[in-house]
């Protein structure tokens, strides 16, 4: 089976993954509401421009709609019965991980651009078209592979428990990501916290395309590409040395 194969297998797998598990509860909640009332809180009261609203709507958009609900695919399909089937379909691992990278990628891509275009419009902003968007791809990238790594360990079948532990590793990341104070106007050790934060490229970039930005863009697009590729090569193997225990 080749390639073109296992790509075709995997996007069927991405569109079963949108249509069963994205109007899910928690999907809504954490993808949709919560950002939006986060944002919100974000915004009340302060006298922000345009450019910083834009770069944290963004940031925390594509955060929260790519990570919504891809670490708990598997403990859902596990729940359900449903992962065996799919594990022993002619398919690898790597296919439906792939799929399920697909899902979070397409749903963060879709609402993403909903969200963008009116608020350019809206606040009258013209973000550098070709970084934006290569910059909001590459996080949508880097996000998405974030879940292939969520959704490793612990090798449960009970949603609940993937999804707590994931909120705990996004809040926190979130918070020392520079969305809520500019990187320059953070102490040296809250500078070097945030660095370890993927969101912290992301949002930088988005405020290079506005002419602003804190680090080099070219060490923003280069470290979402190394965190994306390290969270899904990482997320790949853990997922391949604990498969046995998910039925067992």
């Amino acid at each position: 089976m080749n390639a073109i194969d296992q790509f075709r297998r995997s996007f069927a797998i991405a569109k079963k993954d949108m249509l069963i598990f994205y109007l899910k509860g928690p999907v809504v909640i954490m993808g949709l509401l919560f950002p939006f009332f986060l944002f919100l809180a974000f915004v009340i009261g302060r006298n922000l421009g345009g450019e910083t609203l834009f770069a944290g709507l963004m940031g925390m958009t594509v955060f929260f709609t790519s990570t919504a609900v891809g670490p708990t695919i598997i403990p859902w399909e596990c729940r359900g019965r449903t992962f065996e089937r799919l594990i022993t379909a002619p398919v690898s691992l790597a296919t439906v991980l792939l799929g399920d990278f697909q899902a979070s990628f397409y749903f963060g891509f879709g609402v993403s651009l909903a969200v963008s275009i009116p608020t350019m419009l809206y606040l009258g902003i013209r973000p550098g078209f070709a970084l934006f968007l290569g910059a909001t791809l590459l996080a949508l990238a880097c996000f998405s592979a974030m879940t292939i790594l969520m959704s490793s360990y612990p090798p449960t079948d009970v949603p609940a428990d993937v999804m707590m532990l994931s909120s705990l590793v996004k809040f926190s990341l979130l918070f020392i990501s520079g969305i809520f104070v500019p990187l320059d106007k953070l102490p040296t050790y809250g500078r070097a916290l945030s660095f370890v934060s993927p969101l912290t490229y992301y949002v930088d970039a988005i405020r290079h395309s506005l002419g602003g930005g804190y680090l080099p863009v070219w060490l923003d697009l280069v470290m979402l590409t190394l965190f994306a590729v390290a969270f899904f090569l990482t997320g790949s193997w853990v997922h391949t040395k604990v498969l046995e225990k998910r039925f067992t």
